[in-house]
């Protein structure tokens, strides 16, 4: 049986040490995404906007309202463009259930506000009783649809749709 010298060994480690390195050295780079960042967006893609209305008219409303808003014609169509058709059809799918549901709750626990129907108008005028004006920009809310509620005193508020029951609860409190 040979024996090894103290070189030998000493070959021996460094070739052992010298596999481990090379193979504990992977070149690939590793992803820093954390799973919190996995849903971001990128930000180098630039945020898209609803598409402005067609028309410029200003609708005012000057009593106890809760004032629906839809996309005009037009403008519908330019959603649908620049929209997936999946994401597009829910969307409208979710604004006329949200819609029809929120109708109902108004009619029926809040049957003295009125509900207003706005689609062929950009800007709405809120005429409060103190004399007061507010004005809201469509162009500038994202959602396709929405609510607004207003008590002839307070500021408008735009709701949530799918909490219209407590949100009309929060507004309309005396």
């Amino acid at each position: 049986m040979k024996r090894f010298n103290l070189t030998t060994c000493r070959h021996l480690l460094l070739i052992i040490l010298s596999v481990l390195i090379s193979t504990s050295c992977n070149h690939t780079k590793r992803s820093n995404t954390t799973t919190a960042e996995a849903g971001k967006f990128d930000i180098n893609v630039p945020a898209q906007h609803k598409p402005s209305s067609s028309f410029s008219d200003t609708f005012t409303i000057d009593f106890y309202a809760a004032v629906f808003y839809n996309p005009d014609a037009l403008q519908l169509e330019k959603i649908k463009a620049i929209t997936d058709t999946m994401i597009f059809e829910s969307n409208m799918h979710d604004c006329f259930y949200q819609m029809k549901n929120a109708r109902n709750v108004l009619t029926k626990y809040y049957p003295k506000v009125k509900l207003i129907e706005v689609k062929n108008a950009r800007y709405l005028l809120f005429k409060k009783q103190d004399g007061t004006d507010f004005y809201i920009d469509l162009n500038t809310k994202d959602d396709a649809c929405g609510i607004f509620l207003f008590d002839g005193i307070k500021t408008p508020v735009m709701v949530d749709m799918t909490n219209i029951d407590s949100e009309l609860g929060f507004y309309f409190t005396k």
